[in-house]
């Protein structure tokens, strides 16, 4: 039991100082000033502090836990070169402060990891969630008789090949997934472009067809909806009827699936109450999302080179057998 525990504990450790570094090099990459104002105390730099609340959500705690469990990891300190642990509210306070572009171009170089200037994704799935904003219990819902919980619908465009998020917008209404995809689909194609986006009944509509084919210049596969077998109205809807793609659709399940993991990984909660925060928060889910996919990208990459330089070495060691001269 105790070997596991130790295996356990060192595992997590190495998770966390590979999360640390890769936070560390894109967080330096968007030229961040060290200090928001020339009347800072200075005890710590805004890129610490950024990596601080990026692993927070990484490691999926509250503020007062975090800190708790960052005072015992000394490698964490020496890495991020901490004079002091600091307290909770410094953290609460600094994603208060820092403004929203500065977490859209880290989002942007997240991203970027995953590509060279000139690649395209070839498919781009388009789905919408929610992430709730309460924290009361059910039994005080049920006790009040207000069940359902505010919640900010968020709609996210996932590259299917790499799994990796391209885009996101986020509203403090329930507003119709149309309304999203218009703003989204510019965005994401403005990051990386699109062969092709797939999409599922919700955002079926003629403007979102004609967007995507005369203005982004790429292919639609979105289902019909039809009301008493009735589906006229538009030439791509109508196309969309006729010739519809089985082999491509499918693979808008992909955006569903990120959700999933999203929600289990880094919570589908949000702590703030003011909309500008939680739409911050929002934005350090789909950055902490895409570098947890860097990393298991960097581990399949060391696993896959570790197990064929050692079928070579196994061949060259039958080589070698089969070769061997027999003495007589």
């Amino acid at each position: 039991m105790c070997s596991k525990r130790k295996e356990t504990t060192k595992r997590s450790a190495s998770r966390n100082i590979r999360f640390i570094q890769t936070a560390q090099s894109v967080v330096k990459s968007i030229h961040l000033n060290p200090y928001s104002c020339k009347f800072s105390k200075k005890t710590y730099t805004q890129h610490q502090l950024l990596v601080l609340v990026l692993f927070k959500d990484f490691r999926n705690q509250h503020y007062r836990e975090f800190i708790e469990d960052v005072a015992d990891m000394v490698h964490v300190q020496e890495l991020l070169d901490l004079p002091i642990i600091p307290h909770f509210t410094t953290l609460q306070k600094f994603l208060c402060r820092i403004k929203s572009l500065h977490l859209r171009l880290i989002f942007r170089k997240t991203v970027n990891l995953f590509y060279s200037s000139d690649d395209s994704s070839r498919i781009t799935a388009l789905d919408s969630s929610g992430f709730t904003s309460g924290y009361c219990s059910h039994y005080f819902s049920e006790r009040t008789g207000k069940i359902r919980k505010h919640f900010l619908k968020t709609t996210i465009s996932v590259d299917t090949d790499n799994q990796v998020i391209t885009g996101f917008v986020a509203s403090n209404s329930r507003v119709h997934d149309t309304r999203h995809a218009a703003k989204l689909l510019r965005q994401c194609h403005n990051i990386r472009k699109s062969d092709c986006y797939v999409m599922d009944k919700g955002y079926d509509s003629e403007a979102i067809h004609r967007l995507i084919r005369e203005d982004l210049h790429a292919n639609s596969v979105i289902p019909v909806r039809s009301w008493k077998n009735d589906s006229s109205g538009g030439t791509y809807r109508k196309e969309m009827a006729r010739q519809f793609n089985n082999t491509v659709y499918p693979r808008r399940q992909i955006v569903e699936t990120k959700f999933s993991v999203m929600k289990r990984k880094f919570s589908g909660d949000l702590k703030a109450r003011i909309f500008l925060i939680q739409m911050k928060e929002i934005t350090g889910k789909m950055i902490v999302c895409n570098l947890h996919r860097h990393l298991q990208f960097l581990i399949m990459e060391v696993f896959y080179r570790a197990k064929i330089s050692s079928l070579k070495g196994n061949y060259n060691y039958i080589y070698s057998l089969n070769h061997m001269p027999i003495r007589v």
